[in-house]
């Protein structure tokens, strides 16, 4: 793998930027959204209004340029105001040219809309490091890069040449690559995980270390060298951060990796083990099937059948 552990951990997650559409709305208008399991992305291109999600006192107001990204675990509602009774996706008219619905009456809001995949990602590396929701604000240092994507994805809707939905599915995922980097510039609102780990610059060169070379046998000592602190010092701030001790982060990363290795080519169970650590196939498949509920050979036949 690379050094760089935002780039390993999109590539063995999978994470697929999927664009789906969106809407226009005006006047009074209201609209409940799920992510059913996948990351929800909503760009507001135009306009503003609220986001109101279950379990939070108050509601969000949303500019243009903003982005939203919610774990698609709990279902929430962009609107003009409060109090409205939303209505639900299947419930507008979309046009199957650009993918784009119609609510209310007028214009004066675009949002465009999106989902990242995460279901190849058996370990969750990606899903369990992020918070509920995200808000990029149209003001964060990543904003011109998301505005120059947003208008690109609202000329290939509106164009509708031929590869539009290549293109779009791409933006969409180069999005979420800038959500990421502005959500490690917040490191404060991350949950425990190897986002939080990795916004930690004492804590960085640890997990380079660690994503560069799975297969060294790291000690504790090693990486708190690495990292400039004593061994007691690095194990609890690295507890802190990523939620887990670090030789069990580097477990579960050792365990992602073969993951998508299993799911990708074929190389045999033997090698793979050596790949990631293990001296015997043996150790490594108990290893497996305690992190992934199956052997690794029964996983292969899963995810490839």
């Amino acid at each position: 793998m690379s050094t760089d552990p935002l780039s390993d951990a999109l590539a063995v997650a999978d994470a697929r930027g999927v664009f789906s559409g969106g809407f226009t709305a005006g006047g009074r208008w209201a609209i409940r959204l799920r992510g059913r399991d996948k990351l929800k992305v909503n760009v507001l291109a135009r306009g503003g209004c609220l986001l109101v999600a279950e379990g939070r006192a108050e509601p969000v107001a949303l500019s243009e340029g903003d982005i939203v990204v919610s774990d698609g675990q709990r279902p929430y509602v962009l609107c003009s105001e409060t109090g409205l009774e939303p209505i639900e996706p299947a419930q507008v008219a979309v046009d199957p040219r650009t993918r784009m619905g119609a609510i209310g009456r007028g214009e004066e809001v675009v949002c465009v809309s999106g989902h990242i995949d995460l279901s190849r990602d058996s370990g969750d590396l990606l899903r369990r490091a992020l918070p509920g929701l995200m808000h990029v604000r149209s003001s964060a240092a990543e904003a011109p890069v998301l505005r120059w994507l947003t208008s690109q994805l609202m000329r290939e809707m509106a164009a509708g040449r031929a590869g539009s939905a290549f293109s779009s599915d791409h933006l969409a995922q180069l999005m979420f690559v800038q959500v990421l980097r502005a959500c490690l510039g917040e490191a404060g609102g991350l949950p425990a995980g190897w986002l939080r780990a990795l916004a930690d610059e004492r804590l960085a060169p640890a997990l380079r270390l660690m994503h560069a070379a799975p297969a060294h046998p790291w000690q504790l000592e090693e990486l708190a060298r690495a990292a400039a602190m004593s061994r007691t010092t690095f194990a609890v701030r690295f507890k802190e951060a990523a939620g887990v001790p670090p030789l069990t982060y580097l477990h579960h990363w050792r365990m992602s990796l073969a993951a998508r290795a299993l799911r990708q080519d074929s190389t045999p169970v033997a090698a793979l083990a050596r790949s990631v650590g293990y001296t015997s196939e043996s150790a490594f498949s108990n290893a497996f099937k305690r992190t992934v509920g199956v052997g690794p050979r029964r996983y292969r036949e899963t995810v490839t059948s």
